[in-house]
């Protein structure tokens, strides 16, 4: 049974920082690319960061590039969202989310080709 849990969220105040993780149990972890989506009250869900197996591709939504950074410890099976400079427009659930790459690198940006999903972690960021 595949699981992922993310933790580290809560709130924080506009310019601030906060450390996402994610820890994955039930699959071969090394053959998953992973990625970060949020979704705020209102609006659907949206593509933040992904990395692929071994951390050699990265991709960013524009609206995080230089701010949030996706880095992944494959020996913990975990990945992280270091955030950075947070806007109240952050304010939203956190998903992190596992999609199939065999034999070769995959940074995927589209949610349809995840197959697993943690449970959120909410992230508000106050003025």
């Amino acid at each position: 049974q595949v699981q992922l849990v993310e933790a580290g969220g809560g709130l924080v105040q506009a310019g601030g920082s906060l450390r996402l993780s994610c820890a994955a149990s039930g699959l071969t972890f090394t053959i998953y690319g992973m990625g970060w989506f949020r979704q705020a009250p209102g609006k659907v869900r949206e593509f933040v960061a992904t990395i692929s197996q071994r951390g050699a591709k990265t991709h960013y939504a524009d609206f995080v590039k230089g701010r949030f950074t996706i880095s992944r410890d494959n020996a913990e099976y975990t990945v992280y969202l270091e955030m950075n400079s947070v806007k109240p427009e952050d304010t939203a659930v956190y998903y992190c989310a596992a999609t199939y790459c065999p034999g070769y690198e995959c940074a995927r940006i589209t949610d349809g080709q995840y197959a697993y999903w943690g449970q959120g972690t909410q992230i508000t960021v106050s003025p």
